[in-house]
């Protein structure tokens, strides 16, 4: 199976306009006939004004076959990319393998939170899912795990991992009582060492996003 997150930075003041369309014309004209969509955000905490949207396919021949034949759907180039063409500013693309599938949480009306680590040339990043993986029954102790993804192709030697709270407050409580865990402070001892680069964003469900 083959993830793809596209992040699109739009330009202020848009944010709105770019979801509704998603949400309606986009989500109208795909379904799920063109790639499965996963999860549809738009950005809190972190960079602003962006939205990103998760779309999986068994393989990467059939998210090429899919793409193309989206490209030729009438109501698609008529309708929905003349409608956000002029709201975009620039659009980044992931293409990831889950080491961990995207699982929904319990309940909805979340917060999400996108952390993106950026490993060492040369086998840092497997040294890095190496101990997380072997450490995430212990992290989800205090909180569950969305999905777990390496990347194939836009940003290499990275790892993405998505975790939902139902608020902010929630989130502190569970890092804080992470961060008490021997278990899970032996993992932050020697993770760093594994790692360049950190990145994390707190993100909302559109309306449409399955993941809520």
């Amino acid at each position: 199976m083959i993830y793809e997150l596209r992040t699109y930075t739009v330009k202020p003041g848009t944010l709105g306009d770019m979801v509704k369309a998603a949400s309606t014309v986009s989500r109208d004209i795909r379904k799920d006939d063109y790639g499965k969509l996963e999860g549809y955000w738009s950005t809190e905490i972190g960079p602003l004004n962006q939205v990103l949207h998760m779309w999986s396919y068994s393989d990467f021949e059939t998210r090429a076959r899919m793409r193309a034949e989206l490209a030729k759907n009438p109501r698609w180039t008529g309708e929905y990319v003349p409608l956000i063409r002029p709201l975009l500013v620039r659009q980044e693309v992931r293409l990831m393998t889950a080491v961990r599938p995207p699982v929904a949480p319990a309940s909805s009306g979340n917060f999400y939170e996108l952390r993106n680590y950026r490993g060492k040339p040369a086998g840092g990043l497997k040294q890095w899912l190496d101990a997380f993986t072997a450490v995430l029954p212990a992290r989800e102790k205090h909180s569950k795990i969305v999905g777990l993804w390496q990347t194939e192709a836009g940003q290499p030697n990275e790892a993405c991992h998505i975790w939902a709270y139902p608020s902010l407050n929630a989130r502190a409580e569970a890092r804080a009582s992470a961060l008490k865990d021997p278990v899970w402070q032996e993992f932050l001892g020697k993770a760093p060492a594994f790692l360049d680069e950190m990145h994390s964003t707190i993100m909302l469900p559109a309306p449409h996003s399955p993941l809520q």
